[in-house]
């Protein structure tokens, strides 16, 4: 895998007894409609944790308040030990943010990106970092091109590479693979699970379920707002449930209550 999992010592210095999210009782109305119903969930270091559900289930609304986009009705959202309603920025510092729909500047080349997010974070000796990113995600005469030239899946590669440069301890990414090739979906799944096992946490959203059994320790399942499943990906396996079938059936469950 190129060593590139080696090359980021998940160090930061929080606590293994920290949580590493922690959400209480989180809401997000849009006048009268709740996109996020009154969720609690806490994620430990060491986890790769998916959120799953079908798509306008709350999924990107949950991370744009985990990252500070956009405020929540009520509750409360603490990413590394940081009250995010007090300090987006600092979250936004300390975490490496991979959104769904995001577009580097158009008038910069990719590596011109690279190197102007380094220079944000205060990064020392940065171009070898930038350059083992471009290496690993195949960019080859790409990194040259502006990136308003870039294609979806190119400019997603370029905000994964982005968001792992400063060698962050948690990461949060909203749909990882959606617009990259097998192969290099393959190669991000890799690296996924060597950030977990040398330290790092993941917080991923995704509706779709494959990626989840493959590289998820952890799961929540979203429906309309609510979260209506956490649990251990293995407590699933051990009990030789079908992940597929166990999904569908709740979702199903959730969808015939809320017609009653």
């Amino acid at each position: 895998m190129l060593g590139i999992v080696s090359y980021l010592p998940v160090n930061v210095g929080i606590s293994g007894a920290l949580k590493m999210i922690e959400v209480r009782n989180l809401s997000k109305s849009y006048g009268s409609t709740k996109a996020v119903n009154d969720i609690s969930l806490s994620i430990g270091k060491g986890e790769l944790f998916g959120l799953l559900g079908p798509n306008g289930s709350g999924k990107t609304t949950i991370i744009k308040m985990l990252t500070g986009q956009i405020k929540p009705t009520s509750g409360s959202i603490r990413v590394l030990g940081v009250d995010v309603l007090e300090d987006p920025v600092r979250v936004r510092k300390l975490a490496g943010i991979v959104p769904e729909q995001e577009t580097p500047p158009s008038f910069l080349t990719a590596e011109e990106y690279l190197y102007f997010v380094a220079n944000i974070r205060k990064m020392e000796n940065y171009e070898k970092a930038c350059e083992k990113w471009f290496e690993f995600l195949d960019f080859g005469d790409q990194k040259n091109s502006l990136c308003k030239d870039l294609s979806r899946g190119t400019r997603q590669k370029l905000m994964f590479a982005q968001a792992f440069l400063h060698e962050p301890e948690l990461a949060i990414i909203d749909e990882p693979l959606i617009n990259l090739d097998p192969v290099m979906q393959r190669k991000v799944k890799d690296f996924l699970a060597g950030y977990v096992k040398s330290g790092g946490t993941v917080f991923i959203s995704t509706h779709i379920l494959e990626i989840a059994k493959q590289i998820c320790t952890s799961i929540g399942i979203i429906y309309k707002g609510k979260l209506v499943y956490t649990g251990r990906l293995d407590d699933l396996t051990l009990q030789e449930r079908n992940f597929e079938e166990f999904f569908l059936e709740l979702v199903g469950q959730q969808r015939n209550s809320a017609l009653v």
